[in-house]
């Protein structure tokens, strides 16, 4: 078994072997993982954080020891806490990292930082505060960061942020917490989740004040939602339907 970190800022996580291949996540700098499978060009790997899987460019990590992996696992997360910030090499070189950038392996990596940095469990009144750091990032499936992002990396990276795990797609995150039966029952930073006309799970928000929540739809904004699921004012309709409300914390 190899074991490997990403040494870049944000690497594609596809499908399939190919660049071609849909963007199914993102890997950010110090990201650590297992190598499952090793072909000429391309990865196939397992992240440690929240087990997920995808293919990877094999220019784009750099291996490690299994004892420097398991050392990482380890520890508790410090992430990089501003929008975006660097690190520098032995050569002075700047290297950009963005915001949930894990830095425990910045040594491994003969990297300094000098940003700021969160590692331990925040309150869930601080959930919210994370949120509006990606107000207006755009719409990306598979992405993670305020420069492009999808609903389910959206809810994943406020929670890491604040010290909870998350698993990474909407489906999954909606087998966690537990599960509410009215809106009314919610709190700020709670979880709403919405389906297809299949009954599948395909999209999740934030719960704010007031009936209102904050999700990435277009780009990370704020609606209504009601008994019905989110309501879109500028479009005055409904654009997804509720199927549950978990909470998580």
């Amino acid at each position: 078994m190899l074991y490997a970190i990403c040494n870049l800022s944000i690497v594609p996580l596809r499908a399939e072997p190919s660049d071609k291949s849909e963007l199914v996540s993102q890997v950010l700098y110090g990201e650590f993982f297992k190598v499952l499978e090793q072909r000429k060009s391309w990865s196939k790997i397992r992240l440690a954080f929240d087990t997920y899987e995808g293919w990877i460019d094999n220019k784009q990590y750099q291996e490690i020891s299994e004892s420097d992996y398991q050392e990482l696992n380890d520890q508790v997360p410090v992430l990089s806490k501003d929008l975006i910030e660097f690190v520098h090499d032995e050569e002075q070189n700047l290297h950009t990292v963005p915001m949930g950038a894990v830095l425990n392996g910045v040594n491994l990596l003969q990297h300094k930082f000098d940003g700021k940095t969160i590692s331990s469990q925040q309150g869930k009144d601080s959930l919210l505060n994370t949120a509006f750091l990606y107000l207006n990032a755009p719409y990306l499936w598979g992405g993670k960061t305020p420069f492009g992002i999808d609903c389910s990396g959206f809810t994943q990276m406020v929670y890491l942020l604040n010290g909870y795990l998350l698993k990474r797609d909407a489906s999954q995150q909606a087998m966690q917490g537990q599960a509410l039966s009215f809106i009314e029952e919610s709190e700020p930073g709670d979880l709403a989740f919405f389906d297809n006309a299949e009954g599948d799970i395909i999209h999740v928000g934030i719960i704010m004040e007031n009936n209102y929540i904050i999700h990435a739809h277009g780009k990370v904004r704020i609606d209504r939602l009601d008994h019905s699921g989110i309501y879109n004012a500028e479009k005055n309709k409904h654009t997804h339907k509720l199927r549950v409300i978990k909470k998580i914390v």
